[in-house]
């Protein structure tokens, strides 16, 4: 009963993480233009996402323009894109794995190789976590000293954006659901021991049909 509340519980959680995934993989707010310099009433605001740039004017309408080419990108958005994409492939792979070897499904019924592609599926969604931080932590690395650096421009600034606290919070329900699936069912790998039962020795019979006398003495 409590293997089967801990992989609906890490199940959640990474199904919930993998969805956020997608979710801030789609969203153009990774960085947004910094209000720095006593500017606090802007004509626009500009968001710069994985695959599209967006201009906010401050009268609601809002542009957006696809990245034309991917090698103009730089290193970091390049790396972004690819380490999101495969986490969100990981974690729809997991899913796949983990509903195999769950214990409300019937597609294996061994209870050790079911247990062994739980902890299979929650390590896979540990992978997929890491891979959503890696590019998260570069994003805001390069984001803060760009910000502090004396020699980028005011207009050239920008903040962490929304898609970047929703990556965080998708990696960390990845890891923890992920840790949690792999430590769900540890007992089941344990085999038990067939038991073995003798049988008492069949009593002969002796030739005119009666019991030998050796089995009563």
């Amino acid at each position: 009963m409590i293997s089967a509340c801990l992989e609906i519980i890490g199940l959640g959680l990474s199904v919930t993480g993998t969805l956020l995934v997608m979710v801030a993989c789609g969203l153009p707010m990774w960085k947004v233009s910094a209000f720095i310099e006593g500017n606090i009433v802007v004509a626009q605001n500009i968001w710069d996402g994985l695959w599209m740039s967006c201009v906010v004017q401050s009268t609601g309408q809002m542009q957006c323009k696809m990245h034309d080419s991917v090698l103009a990108l730089t290193t970091d958005l390049q790396t972004a894109r690819a380490l999101t994409v495969i986490s969100a492939v990981l974690g729809v792979l997991a899913l796949m794995i983990t509903i195999a070897g769950a214990q409300c499904t019937n597609c294996i019924t061994k209870q050790s190789i079911k247990a062994k592609v739980v902890n299979v599926g929650g390590v896979i969604y540990i992978i997929a976590g890491l891979f959503v931080l890696v590019p998260l932590c570069w994003m805001a690395n390069n984001i803060i000293s760009d910000f502090y650096d004396p020699q980028v421009p005011y207009s050239k600034k920008r903040e962490i954006g929304a898609a970047l606290y929703i990556g965080w919070a998708a990696s960390s329900m990845l890891l923890v659901g992920g840790v949690i699936l792999c430590f769900s069912r540890p007992h089941d790998e344990k085999t038990s021991y067939p038991l073995k039962y003798v049988l008492p020795p069949i009593k002969s019979a002796s030739v005119n049909g009666d019991y030998d006398k050796r089995n009563y003495v």
